[in-house]
C-alpha cells in the first residue's frame, strides 16, 4: 500500500479503495491503481470520508441513466494535498483540503456571477464518470474473475471511497490546516447543503418559522442553519420517530410524525402557524412529500427549498395557478455555496467561534473504512447520520 509523503509524487500509487461492481453489491475493498494527476488535477490523500444518501442512492443504481460500473462512489471526505498536476498554482503538496462535488473554476460566466454557485465545466453532474480534460478515468482495477485491470469510473467529481484520489482542483477546497478534518469532512456535503440552504437559498430571519420534510443529516443541517438564524418554530416531519430526540439538539422544535397524523400534514402545520409556515424544506426526495412541504407554506410569501434527489420521472406535482397565491419553490445545490471562495472563510469563523455549528451531533459512528459496507447497512436502516470511516 502507498505510504505519505514525497515518496509517492510523480508515481502512479496502489492503494484500497472500495469499488462497488454492480447495483446493491457488496462494495469490495481491494487495490486500485491511481493514475498522476494531469494538467489541472490534483491527487489526494483522503483520511477521512462518510457516506450520504445520494451514495446509497448510486450504489443501488436507482436511477438507470446515472449507473457506471465499475466505480468508486462517496463524496464527503477531508484529506490532505499528495500532488498536483500541470497548471495547479492554488494548491500544493501538504495542503489540508476538502473536496466539493459541484467544482467552481473562478473564471467562467458563471463562477463570476453572484446568482449562481455553479460552474460552467465542473457542476455537479451525475452523469459524468470520467475526468473533464481527456474523458478517462484516473482508476483501474482487477475485475472480481481476474484477468487485467479495467477502468473504474468516478463520482461526483470526488470518488472518495478511496485511499487516494484523484479531482479537478476546481473540485478541490483548501482550508484552514488547524481545523480538524475529521469535523470538516462534512462540509464537503451534507452540512454546507443544510445550513446553505437555510442561510442562502430561503434566508431564514429571526422568528420566522420552518418546517423540514425528512430529517436525515440534510434536513437536520437545515435546522441547524435555521436554528442559528433565531427561527421561532423549527418543525421536523419524519416517519421514523427515533429521529427526533436528535432533531431536538439540531434545533427542531416541534415533530409531527406523518404516519400517525389523522389528516394531511400540511393542515397540521398550517393550524400550528397559523395558515402555514414561512420556509419549507424537501428533504426526502419524494414528489409526494414535496407537495405537502410547498402548500404547508403561507400563501403570498411561503418559500419551498427542494433538497431532495428525486430518481422518479414523474414531474412536479403542481399546478401553475398554484403560483399565482404568491407561494414560490426553488431548488437547491450544495446549499448555493461558492465551494472554493466561500467555505474556507466558514472554516475560519467555526475556528474562531463566530460560527457555532454542531458537527459533532451529526457523526453518530465511526467505523475504520474496511468496514464500509456496514456502514452502508447502518444508514439504509436509519441508524445514522453520518458514519465517519478512517482511512
Amino acid at each position: 500500500m502507498a505510504s505519505n509523503g514525497s515518496t509517492t509524487v510523480g508515481h502512479p500509487i496502489t492503494c484500497k479503495a472500495a469499488i462497488v461492481w454492480g447495483p446493491s453489491e457488496p462494495l469490495v475493498v481491494q487495490e486500485v491503481r491511481v493514475d498522476l494527476p494531469k494538467r489541472l488535477e490534483v491527487r489526494m490523500k483522503v483520511l477521512y470520508t462518510s457516506i450520504c444518501h445520494t451514495d446509497l442512492s448510486a450504489w443501488k443504481g436507482e436511477n438507470e441513466s446515472q449507473r457506471a460500473y465499475p466505480r468508486i462512489l462517496g463524496h464527503e471526505a477531508a484529506g490532505v494535498v499528495e500532488s498536483v498536476g500541470e497548471g495547479v498554482e492554488d494548491l500544493k503538496p501538504g495542503d489540508h483540503v476538502v473536496p466539493i462535488f459541484t467544482g467552481e473554476c473562478g473564471s467562467c460566466s458563471y463562477c463570476k456571477s453572484d446568482m449562481t454557485n455553479l460552474c460552467g465545466d465542473f457542476r455537479v453532474n451525475p452523469l459524468k464518470s470520467t475526468m473533464v480534460g481527456d474523458g478517462k478515468t484516473r482508476f483501474s482495477a482487477v475485475g472480481p474473475t481476474g484477468g487485467d485491470p479495467v477502468p473504474v469510473y468516478h463520482f461526483l467529481n470526488t470518488s472518495t471511497f478511496s485511499e487516494y484520489t484523484v479531482l479537478d482542483s476546481a473540485c478541490v477546497v483548501k482550508i484552514n490546516p488547524n481545523a480538524p478534518l475529521e469535523r470538516m469532512c462534512l462540509l464537503s456535503c451534507g452540512i454546507s447543503t443544510g445550513v446553505g440552504a437555510a442561510w442562502n437559498t430561503a434566508n431564514v430571519t429571526e422568528g420566522s418559522t420552518v418546517a423540514i420534510f425528512g430529517l436525515g443529516a440534510v434536513g437536520l443541517a437545515v435546522a441547524e442553519g435555521s436554528r442559528l438564524r433565531g427561527a421561532s418554530k423549527i418543525i421536523g416531519v419524519d416517519i421514523n420517530p427515533d429521529k427526533f430526540a436528535k432533531g431536538e439538539e439540531m434545533g427542531i422544535t416541534d415533530f409531527i410524525n406523518s404516519k400517525e397524523c389523522n389528516k394531511p400534514v400540511n393542515q397540521v402545520i398550517k393550524e400550528m402557524t397559523n395558515g402555514g409556515v414561512d420556509y419549507s424544506f424537501e428533504c426526502a426526495g419524494n414528489l409526494d412529500v414535496l407537495r405537502e412541504a410547498f402548500i404547508s407554506t403561507h400563501d403570498g410569501w411561503g418559500r419551498t427549498i427542494v433538497l431532495g434527489i428525486h430518481p422518479t420521472p414523474r414531474m412536479l406535482p403542481l399546478h401553475p395557478m398554484e403560483l399565482f397565491d404568491g407561494r414560490r419553490i426553488t431548488g437547491c445545490v450544495f446549499g448555493d455555496f461558492k465551494g472554493k471562495s466561500q467555505l474556507p472563510d466558514i472554516v475560519d469563523k467555526c475556528m474562531k467561534g463566530e460560527i457555532k455549528i454542531n458537527f459533532d451531533g451529526f457523526i453518530t459512528h465511526e467505523l475504520p473504512f474496511e468496514e464500509i459496507n456496514q456502514a452502508f447497512q447502518l444508514l439504509e436502516e436509519g441508524k445514522s447520520l453520518r458514519c465517519l470511516l478512517h482511512l
